[in-house]
């Protein structure tokens, strides 16, 4: 996460506030591993929410406070191992009674069985917020995060999910999915365009707008660049566009261009390319010039996925006859079949861990999500997604916690959904006009 960025929203009195205050938090914390993100049985962890102190009590400070409460339980509530608790079960009232660490009576709260309590306090003046946020361990009464934030009330929701990635630092150790964006497509007026919107779907945005079929957006490491497929000149050719600045691309050679992926750490994309006349991957630079050629075999070799240290590569290939995932080192020409079960396995997703690839299959005429482990060794596929529609495009997000992906559960109708890497919590992602596909969860682009 990019904390220098979130120190540039204080102001100068503030800064002497939060640095007496931060602190006092580092004196009092320490680092944690509370929950195991990897475990897949992981049970969620009941946390308290309580309302915001308005410390003036004027309107607009109340409706502030309220927002960014109300912000901060979906944000907590998003991450799927954390549960949020009905406040009607509370004993206490920290908004009334204080919501410093030596105001909380914590067997108010372990009583209840709240093992992590959040309180927060607002102060607003003429359209500026600032926000006192604190995560607390309540068996162990200790203080586990402390933060104060400042800016314009506009700035509440960047501002609230700036402390949820402190919390998910906490207990996890890493800053989670809120600072990360998820492109995908979306249909327009018959056409298909590429979108992006916030890592909850919030903040829905058109990228494209070539009036064509657009596919398969891929952010770079950093962010910066995306390169989707688009049949905007006729066929389908691998546009590469920086998001900042207008810089970019058009990989077009003979044949088709198609799913392209960017190397972790690098500028550098794999994709596919048939102008050889066999559907082969390619590693490419942002420019679109051939580094090299990846896979060699019989048959169709599509859908390339990065390993998370960018030295292999996941992908489909139908060289057995029909498609199953395979997995091949870049500095290697030998591949080595990932998936047996099924007749139609594709669309491999690497797990940001390295362990485990998500794919689709087909098996009994349905469409589904399955994880197989990759490492150590290759294990059994195990279902995701059942009874539910078709379910595809699987996509991890960047802590590993989530997957995001397509399902047809309501209607027929393709929309985006996002679920626990265990398969539980699926929920849809976003509600907006036409059809949702092909979603790319990004790293971490900031606030």
């Amino acid at each position: 996460m990019k904390q220098g960025k979130f120190l540039c929203v204080l102001n100068p009195m503030v800064w002497i506030w939060a640095s007496i205050f931060l602190l006092a938090v580092q004196a009092l914390a320490k680092d944690y591993d509370y929950i195991s993100i990897s475990n897949p049985f992981l049970n969620k962890t009941p946390v308290a929410v309580t309302s915001f102190k308005a410390f003036s009590g004027h309107e607009a400070e109340v409706a502030a406070g309220a927002q960014a409460e109300q912000i901060l339980k979906a944000g907590l509530d998003f991450t799927g191992y954390l549960k949020i608790m009905d406040p009607t079960a509370f004993l206490s009232n920290p908004g009334e009674s204080g919501i410093q660490l030596g105001q909380i009576n914590f067997k108010d709260w372990t009583g209840i069985g709240a093992e992590l309590l959040v309180t927060g306090g607002v102060e607003e003046l003429d359209g500026q917020v600032k926000l006192q946020l604190r995560l607390m361990d309540t068996f162990n009464t200790k203080l586990l995060v402390g933060k104060i934030y400042s800016g314009p009330t506009t700035q509440i929701r960047a501002m609230v999910h700036r402390f949820c990635a402190e919390v998910a630092k906490a207990l996890t150790g890493n800053f989670g999915v809120f600072g990360s964006k998820i492109a995908f497509v979306s249909t327009v007026n018959g056409n298909k365009e590429i979108y992006s919107c916030d890592f909850d779907g919030f903040n829905p945005r058109q990228i494209t707008h070539h009036k064509s079929i657009s596919l398969s957006p891929a952010w770079s490491h950093d962010g910066q660049w995306l390169a989707y497929v688009s049949y905007a000149k006729g066929k389908p050719d691998i546009f590469i566009k920086n998001l900042r600045e207008n810089l970019g691309a058009i990989v077009n050679y003979k044949g088709i261009n198609i799913s392209p992926d960017w190397m972790p750490g690098k500028l550098n994309l794999a994709a596919t390319l048939s102008f050889s006349g066999d559907q082969e991957i390619y590693l490419l630079t942002r420019k679109g010039e051939i580094i090299k050629r990846v896979t060699k075999s019989w048959g169709s070799n599509v859908s390339p996925k990065f390993s998370p240290d960018g030295r292999m590569i996941a992908f489909t290939s139908s060289r057995s006859g029909n498609p199953q995932i395979y997995i091949q080192g870049l500095d290697s020409e030998e591949a080595q079949r990932v998936t047996f079960t099924g007749r139609y396995n594709t669309s491999p997703a690497w797990s940001p861990d390295g362990k485990k690839i998500a794919y689709v299959g087909i098996e009994k005429n349905k469409i589904n999500i399955f994880v197989i482990s990759v490492y150590p060794h290759i294990g059994n596929p195990v279902q995701l997604t059942a009874e539910q529609g078709d379910n595809e495009d699987p996509c991890w997000s960047p802590d590993g916690t989530l997957i995001v992906f397509k399902s047809k559960r309501n209607g027929g109708r393709a929309n985006l959904f996002v679920m626990t890497a265990a398969g539980t919590d699926q929920r849809r992602l976003l509600s907006m006009p036409g059809l949702q596909s092909e979603p790319d969860w990004s790293g971490d682009t900031g606030f």
